[in-house]
């Protein structure tokens, strides 16, 4: 295919705004998938976005179109996800592409992700072509959300393509404008090779395949490639395209969209953003890659079964592969033995991470409580970066910690700004604005503590919004901060793999209810064990997991009452020497706990 007719163009949009329906319907126009192959979401190909609905990983196909001016044109397109925790995603499929389309919901207008996608596009300098999407809903408010569309980028309200990706309404529209509007690739044919590696797989037969834009020259069968930033050879076993399949071709040139089987068996070889070109005649110069993911959450990961440890460093090293913003390394705890410390972009990310790991390969593992990476100031002027409660110094040696602070925005109807102000005024939250966007939807935004919206704050904003509410945020500076580590102690003895680092004033409320929580989940055992909550060297909340006990005095039918105080006195002496030597194992759910004390709140 000629460059000059080749559009490359990804899908963008808020979480749940219909990018998949849209996908799929594009699809079946361009009769890249027939009828009998069709179903929902066909280019979410992993079981996870299936069940939950969400696209977790961008996909790339290819589609060829004849438009109403009887040119013939290749279509590489790319569906991203919309949650915020895979902006990383989507910001690597832009590299890709030339345009965008941005789908917005007819109904619910423009949500956060919206905004942020956006402004990703718009740093890509790519073409934006909006569309209002879900026209077909009872709710729908074409003309409204065309108004919001022009008031926010300046297109006209009338040229806003209108459709329902669901009943298939005007689709054909969008491949119009895809070709009127989104610029053909520049490139060189006749150039050494430059591709850029956007994303990749593990394959057991064909090693590493790298999903690649090819920018300059072409992909051949028999002429071997280098990895510019390593200097790695490969000689690719297969080069082609995804229809949605992937489908082998003869060679990819300037210009086009595709993989590239590397044979690589080692997935620490290639790196995504990293460039391909020919060993034999290399390019002057790589291509800009993609600005290093910095993880927002950390959490420990171990496996429930010890002798699992390398199963599970081969799965993390394989999903990191597919990955590239998740990290991880090596830690051992006394409570829970050897694992990892993995870094994530947010807590639906780590979610999707163990998900993956306990199905793709059929792992048991446990995951400690999240932390953020705090900043600490030793007194002798050391500066020091931790992630783990475990890694904090004593307090005397201590002179500043310091937190992470984001930035909030909240899109909500108007008559939840009052229960939304509550939430983040309770996390420590400090109000900045309040925007409204209409008469029924305000934009609030707050700076906030990164660690008081790791866990639930999401669940709770959609709980008390009644799912109307949508949320970004995105990291601003770090702060000074009273934090302290909350030990819990079980029979006397100090579980590493449970301790938080919390601030000071919420020391009391979350120990107590950690205690209560874990009192609950512990077995109870044949001797008293104790639940302890400290700060330091000071005990502040107590709880007992009560002892099985035996009743010694059954046989005792009246008599002297001496007699059932000795078997009782007997019984206590026993259950002291018990404790002394006894273990008590704690239970997987004792360490979810940690994950759900603010539930209740």
């Amino acid at each position: 295919m000629e460059i000059n007719r080749i559009r490359n163009f990804c899908i963008v949009a808020h979480i749940d705004h219909g990018k998949s329906t849209l996908a799929d319907r594009l699809l079946q126009v361009t009769g890249t998938i027939s009828d009998r192959e069709m179903k929902e979401q066909v280019l979410d190909d992993m079981d996870l976005e299936r069940e939950k609905g969400v696209t977790i990983k961008a996909s790339a196909v290819r589609m060829v179109y004849t438009a109403s001016d009887g040119e013939t044109y290749e279509y590489n397109l790319i569906d991203t996800p919309g949650h915020v925790d895979f902006s990383y995603e989507v910001s690597r499929a832009l590299q890709a592409c030339e345009g965008a389309v941005l789908v917005v919901d007819a109904s619910q207008g423009i949500e956060a992700q919206t905004l942020a996608n956006l402004y990703l596009a718009m740093e890509a300098d790519l073409e934006i072509i909006p569309i209002i999407n879900k026209i077909d809903l009872i709710s729908a408010q074409p003309d409204e959300v065309a108004q919001e569309i022009e008031d926010l980028m300046g297109v006209a309200a009338e040229d806003v393509v209108r459709v329902s990706a669901k009943e298939g309404t005007n689709v054909a529209a969008v491949l119009e404008a895809v070709a009127k509007h989104v610029p053909p690739p520049r490139g060189n044919l006749h150039q050494p090779l430059r591709a850029l590696i956007f994303d990749s797989h593990y394959d057991a037969y064909k090693g590493v395949i790298a999903y690649v834009r090819v920018v300059d020259g072409s992909i051949e069968p028999n002429r071997t490639l280098r990895l510019m930033s390593t200097g790695i050879r490969a000689d690719p076993l297969e080069t082609g395209v995804f229809a949605p399949r992937m489908r082998p071709v003869e060679k990819l040139t300037a210009g086009e969209v595709g993989y590239v089987a590397t044979g690589l068996k080692t997935v620490r070889d290639l790196a995504v953003g990293d460039t391909l070109t020919w060993d034999d005649e290399p390019a002057d110069k790589p291509l800009p890659g993609y600005r290093p993911m910095k993880p927002m959450v950390f959490a420990g990961l171990y496996p429930t079964e010890s002798e699992d440890y390398n199963l599970l460093r081969d799965a993390l090293e394989k999903l990191q592969l597919n990955d590239a913003s998740l990290i991880y390394q090596p830690e051992t705890s006394q409570a829970l033995g050897f694992g990892f410390r993995c870094g994530f972009l947010g807590l639906f990310h780590m979610e999707i991470i163990q998900e993956r790991l306990e199905r793709e390969y059929d792992l048991d593992i446990i995951f400690t409580a999240p932390s953020v990476e705090y900043q600490v100031t030793l007194t002798d002027g050391t500066e020091l970066v931790i992630d783990s409660p475990a890694d904090l110094p004593d307090p005397s040696r201590i002179e500043e910690i310091r937190e992470p602070w984001v930035r909030i925005e909240v899109f909500t109807p108007t008559e939840f700004i009052g229960a939304i102000m509550d939430m983040a005024t309770r996390r420590r939250g400090e109000f900045i604005a309040q925007d409204y966007l209409d008469q029924r939807r305000v934009l609030l935004s707050y700076k906030i503590p990164l660690s008081e919206i790791l866990t639930e704050f999401f669940n709770e904003l959609k709980a008390r919004t009644r799912g109307y509410a949508s949320l970004d945020y995105h990291f601003d500076e770090y702060r000074p901060a009273d934090m302290v580590r909350l030990d819990v102690l079980v029979n006397e003895m100090p579980v590493d793999a449970l301790s938080i680092i919390v601030h000071r004033e919420d020391a009391y409320r979350k120990g107590q209810r950690l205690v209560s929580k874990m009192k609950d989940v512990i077995p109870r055992q044949m001797f008293l064990v104790p639940v302890q909550a400290a700060v330091g060297n000071k005990i502040i909340s107590r709880a007992n997991v009560k002892a099985m006990r035996k009743d010694v005095t059954a046989k005792c039918y009246g008599g002297d009452i001496t007699r059932k105080r000795k078997l009782l006195e007997k019984q206590k002496k026993g259950k002291r020497r018990m404790k002394m030597v006894g273990s008590v194992e704690i239970p997987q759910e004792a360490f979810l706990t940690v994950l759900q004390l603010d539930d209740d709140d």
